[in-house]
């Protein structure tokens, strides 16, 4: 297929900048509809500047994001909650799939991130740290080489320039904090990220997204215990 004429394609850009809006944070709500109501732990890999690790906590037992990049981490670190009456949010510099934590999760997260990360170990490392029953959702980029990709991101050109005008009121504006972190293009296929995913985690849900944007959902096998204690114990806080 072929691919728009440079000059619309920079024009488009120079409008993109103009009126920014975070293409990821689309997704958060969609990522907390696939999550349960309450869980005890949870792992944003990729935390960025932590939009997505401070709505966890709305759920959450605690929360722990990483991050490779040290400044925008940092940002995380100054916009997270008091430690005082909050579930506890923490952001760390380390990269993935090597830098996760010890430990299990309920929850891990990872959002425009695993494009930057060799796919195969990352998925398999996420599989390792995520708790029996637990929750994986992948919101992620890849590159287009279907019938299919192209016609789904052409469809989006036109939503895009809408939701930015309208996120932005008509007005240019600076990027969100969100958007200033380091990105770089995908290189993978759709086809490959879904190849790779049904081999390392079995039963996963992939579709391709609006936005040049695929989703990834998958439950680890087994009962989640520890987020059933978790659950029984803010019912009995909130009724005592």
């Amino acid at each position: 297929m072929t691919t728009p004429p440079r000059r619309l394609v920079e024009a488009l850009d120079r409008f993109n900048a103009a009126h920014p809006w975070d293409h990821n944070a689309h997704y958060h709500r969609w990522i907390l509809r696939r999550l349960p109501r309450r869980f005890g732990s949870a792992l944003d890999v990729g935390s960025g500047a932590g939009d997505l690790a401070r709505l966890l906590a709305g759920r959450a037992g605690r929360v722990h994001g990483i991050d490779a990049d040290p400044a925008i981490t940092a940002r995380a670190r100054e916009q997270a909650p008091p430690a005082a009456g909050a579930v506890p949010v923490t952001f760390t510099v380390a990269r993935a799939p090597d830098g996760l934590p010890a430990g299990r999760h309920d929850v891990i997260t990872c959002v425009a991130t695993l494009h930057h990360l060799p796919l195969t170990d990352a998925l398999t490392a996420f599989r390792r740290h995520l708790a029996p029953g637990g929750t994986l959702v992948v919101v992620g980029l890849y590159r287009p080489r279907s019938l299919a990709d192209h016609l789904l991101g052409a469809a989006a050109v036109p939503l895009n320039a809408a939701m930015g005008l309208l996120r932005n009121r008509g007005r240019a504006a600076p990027p969100p904090v969100s958007m200033t972190a380091p990105t770089r293009p995908a290189d993978t296929s759709f086809a490959d990220v879904v190849r790779a995913a049904r081999r390392v985690l079995p039963g996963a849900r992939l579709r391709r997204r609006l936005f040049w944007r695929y989703t990834l959902v998958w439950r680890q096998p087994g009962t989640n215990r520890r987020t059933k204690r978790f659950c029984q114990g803010v019912s009995t806080a909130r009724r005592s």
